[in-house]
């Protein structure tokens, strides 16, 4: 069993308050976030943004695997994830998170097109969002 952590410090109401979020590898270290880098265009990060970063990693990684184990050699995967946040009553969800990758790799299209798909339903991430996973794959 693996546990890693992130971690936020916030100081002050929603729409005039300011955090920092960081990672324990130190990977991130006192990134700003704040209402106007969710909603407005200031500098900064977000919690979608993050969640879709980490979705994009655990797709491809987990595709890797799976096309090594399939035998199929010179794999080079890009991927991004689209986090979709809606308003929800007094709140917000998030209701989708849309996977587009491209993947090259020595083998069979059909094949790499069928691992990726189960690399979408089997990845860590898409398993924990509670949300409509998509993806618009292109093997190239």
């Amino acid at each position: 069993m693996f546990t890693r952590s992130g971690s936020a410090i916030w100081q002050g109401g929603l729409k005039d308050g300011k955090g920092t979020v960081s990672t324990q590898s130190g990977a991130l270290k006192d990134l700003a976030y704040g209402f106007n880098t969710r909603f407005g265009d200031e500098p900064g990060t977000n919690p979608e943004e993050l969640i879709g970063a980490a979705h994009a990693a655990c797709f491809s990684m987990a595709l890797s695997n799976m096309l090594s184990q399939a035998g199929i050699g010179g794999i080079d995967i890009q991927t991004t994830s689209k986090i979709t946040l809606e308003k929800d009553g007094d709140g917000f969800t998030v209701t989708k998170a849309h996977l587009v990758t491209r993947i090259s790799g020595d083998g069979d299209k059909a094949q790499i097109e069928d691992l990726a798909r189960k690399a979408k339903e089997g990845c860590p991430i898409s398993k924990l969002l509670n949300a409509e996973v998509t993806m618009d794959a292109t093997v190239a």
